[in-house]
């Protein structure tokens, strides 16, 4: 039982503004990313929220940092960390569009049961209504039963609700597994998904 607790709070989406914030610091380019994203999503819900106000202007101290650090310096950006910062942008954009979507499309089930996002988060068992918009806008990640509850509540497919792209760092421990395995019929495919390819 415990275990099974452990596995619905650790299963969730990539990234948690909140962790980023507690942490202090930004260590990569597409935490970078995903924190100018989540800033401009914060800019929107601080003017109705005390919490979103605070926690954008703590981001936006930790945003300044990074970017004093690893940008400031003209002479030390280099081609490599150009083409780093474009693919950032690209993943962190294909993650904004897939909440945006996953938000829309759970928005519209409960437009169509009459239901409201704080029926939903009264039936997730979420209290605050906070919360519950920082799940909705991707500023925290749902866990994996939050999903599952509403795949069968709101007959929402799976991939809608649950991204289906790995981290860089996921990916790079994978890749390196497989090989280290030496199975040529098991690779990553593009959709970031381990597939078996059968001849």
């Amino acid at each position: 039982m415990a275990k099974t607790k452990r596995v619905h709070r650790t299963m969730k989406t990539h990234f948690d503004i909140e962790k980023i914030v507690e942490k202090g610091i930004i260590i990569n380019e597409l935490d970078y990313d995903r924190a100018l994203i989540a800033d401009r999503k914060l800019r929107l819900l601080a003017k109705d929220s005390l919490h979103f106000k605070n926690l954008r202007t703590k981001l936006r101290d930790i945003l300044e940092r990074y970017e004093n650090a690893k940008w400031r310096d003209i002479d030390k950006i280099d081609a490599q960390q150009l083409s780093e910062s474009v693919k950032s942008e690209q993943i962190a954009e294909q993650e904004r569009q897939f909440i945006e979507n996953r938000k829309q499309s759970i928005r519209k089930k409960l437009k169509e049961l009459d239901l409201t996002q704080e029926n939903l988060a009264f039936i997730l068992g979420h209290k605050s209504k906070t919360y519950m918009s920082e799940l909705m806008n991707g500023i925290k990640p749902f866990t994996l039963k939050d999903l599952i509850i509403i795949n069968r509540l709101l007959n929402i497919k799976m991939e809608v609700l649950i991204p289906a792209f790995l981290s860089k760092e996921d990916q790079i421990k994978v890749k390196e597994a497989v090989r280290k395995l030496d199975k040529p019929k098991v690779k990553l495919n593009s959709n970031n998904l381990v597939t078996v390819f059968i001849q």
